[in-house]
């Protein structure tokens, strides 16, 4: 019999051969390609739809060690200056015990060990490292309360993992994903924490981050039950509270909301926020000044080629809002997806994954700027408030050039999906409409997903001096295609004449995966040759900027938008 470990490599191969096929027939189709599919976008600068609050403007990871590393620290200042308001940042592993040392969905800080008569011994160093370099770039923490110390656990053994790509998922889940055996030590280190955190950063910083616990207790991060996580909860609510009564805490974190068994868990909790009897106090119910949930798409291998499911995203969001709306009390509650992504785990990579293939090229970019459009929308047929939606991507230090991971540089070179972040940040603050005249629209995404005609569309805002339009054309199926010829329409411009930047993220535009490809795919690079792609991977203007005549408050921009492009076009005036 074949082991199943060399299967997965032979059918890993044999699926990415198919891609590099696959990649060959979408060439020479483009090549060929002299028709272009025409669309009309309408914007009205002279209707807002509301705030453009920077949902997009939240990103996590699994590796808390990166923070501090090279690469870590070169990407998350990229990432600070992304926004005009502060970048939350959310990482896994901030009490798990171990040396510090990174490693593939692990990390650790070591800030709780007993000594050998069981006494609470409590060192902070690395987990400041890792603070000290968010607060330094003017970011905030979603500080993850988790996961379980090896000495508080109720089953510690065995505790640290060793997973690379191709094990068993569920190797995981050791030591650190049991409850306490001793739930007041458990609440004691969290306030020490919180008050570590104000004499280290003040009073006022503290009250600004966002504290959590856990992380998907409804999947095996939590080995304990429902009614243990919320005991837990309850114990450590009232550990913040005790110590900073403005801190703002939250959960439960839980993946999934559209499945059955997560939205029974999610139920539970909020069940319990308004009427369970508190498991330290004996009062009804536990303070909750925001909620958190997860949202996955589900991306396949199809005939050869990549196809991304945003629907199922988009089906878990929208539940997820659901189950918020229908709590009277908490309905106005900030909500944050906790991790917001095309599907689930940032750190397997394309080779053992091949339906991963979708991350190092425009197609991540493209179902970026599509997707987090509809969370906007989303939020507001449900009517709650979305603060923020974490994208689950950062970097994986010192592993080879575009390996596939679910990342947003390599190796210190910007991968096309950060220049839509950067588009994002461009953006003013007050949404404008879109006329709903299109081929989508949030709804029929979220029952249908992207298969029939392809998804162009765009996202709009203006304020007082600029307006920004971002354009899309994106598809499910990753296969040759027209462009979209695009007729962008924007009504409304108070000015006689406006200037236009056209930025753009496609094959030939602000793209180092492309570049890289170019130089054939090398494994090691020259200084020179790694300073091209850190210049291919910025953001890039499509021609150079030009002054356009305003008629009747109304401008008319032509385009050809290649299939899984995106391009940004902002007015000055």
């Amino acid at each position: 019999m074949i082991p199943k470990k060399i299967l997965r490599n032979v059918s890993g191969k044999i699926a990415g051969l198919s891609l590099i096929l696959c990649a060959m027939a979408f060439s020479e189709g483009n090549a060929q390609n002299t028709e272009h599919e025409k669309v009309s976008v309408q914007v009205d600068l002279s209707k807002e739809n509301g705030k453009l609050n920077p949902i997009w403007s939240w990103f996590g990871y699994d590796e808390p060690n990166y923070t501090y590393m090279k690469d870590g620290k070169k990407l998350l200042t990229e990432l600070s200056q992304l926004s005009k308001t502060p970048v939350y940042v959310r990482v896994h592993s901030l009490l798990v015990t171990g040396d510090g040392k990174a490693a593939l969905k692990w990390g650790s800080t070591n800030v709780y060990t007993e000594d050998q008569n069981g006494n609470p011994v409590y060192d902070w160093k690395i987990i400041d490292k890792i603070f000290d370099t968010f607060i330094e770039r003017g970011m905030k923490p979603i500080a993850q309360i988790g996961f379980m110390p090896e000495a508080l656990s109720s089953k510690p053994q065995p505790y640290r993992h060793f997973w690379k790509p191709g094990d068993n998922y569920n190797d995981i889940y050791t030591g650190w994903a049991y409850p306490p055996k001793d739930y007041q030590k458990f609440a004691t280190l969290v306030a020490k924490w919180v008050q570590h955190s104000i004499d280290r950063y003040g009073k006022k910083e503290v009250e600004s981050w966002y504290w959590e616990l856990w992380n998907e207790p409804n999947i095996g991060y939590w080995k304990g039950t429902v009614e243990e996580y919320i005991k837990l909860y309850d114990y450590t609510a009232h550990a913040v509270k005790s110590v900073l009564p403005t801190a703002k805490i939250g959960g439960p974190e839980v993946t999934g909301p559209a499945w059955n068994v997560s939205e029974k868990f999610f139920r539970t909790f909020m069940d319990h926020i308004v009427s369970g009897k508190n498991a330290v106090t004996g009062q009804t119910g536990a303070p909750l000044d925001f909620v958190t949930f997860h949202a996955k798409g589900d991306p396949k291998v199809v005939n050869g080629a990549v196809q991304m499911n945003m629907g199922k995203q988009l089906k878990d969001i929208d539940k997820g809002f659901e189950i918020v709306a229908s709590y009277p009390t908490l309905k106005h509650l900030p909500i944050i997806i906790g991790e917001s992504d095309p599907e689930g785990c940032a750190a397997c990579s394309e080779e053992l994954n091949p339906q991963n293939a979708y991350r190092n090229g425009t197609m991540y970019s493209s179902y970026t700027a599509a997707s987090f459009a509809r969370k906007y929308d989303l939020a507001k047929s449900r009517g709650v408030n979305l603060l923020g939606a974490v994208t689950w991507a950062f970097e994986f230090e010192d592993q080879p050039w575009f390996a596939g991971f679910r990342d947003l540089a390599t190796n210190g070179v910007d991968k096309p999906v950060l220049n839509v972040f950067r588009m994002f940040g461009m953006m003013p603050e007050n949404r404008v409409e879109v006329h709903k005249n299109l081929a989508y629209d949030f709804a029929r995404i979220r029952d249908e997903s992207v298969r029939k005609e392809a998804d162009v569309n765009a996202l709009a805002s203006k304020n007082a001096k600029t307006a920004a339009v971002m354009v899309w054309n994106y598809h499910d199926d990753n296969l040759p295609a027209k462009d979209a010829s695009v007729d962008l329409e924007i009504k409304g411009v108070p000015a006689k004449k406006v200037r236009l930047f056209h930025y753009r993220i496609d094959k030939e535009n602000s793209n180092s995966y492309e570049a890289w490809k170019k130089m054939g795919s090398p494994k090691d690079l020259s200084p020179d040759q790694i300073a091209a792609l850190e210049k291919a991977g910025k953001l890039r203007l499509l021609n150079d900027p030009e002054w356009l005549t305003v008629k009747k408050g109304k401008v008319v921009i032509s385009m050809n938008l290649p299939r899984q492009g995106v391009s940004l076009f902002k007015l000055n005036w």
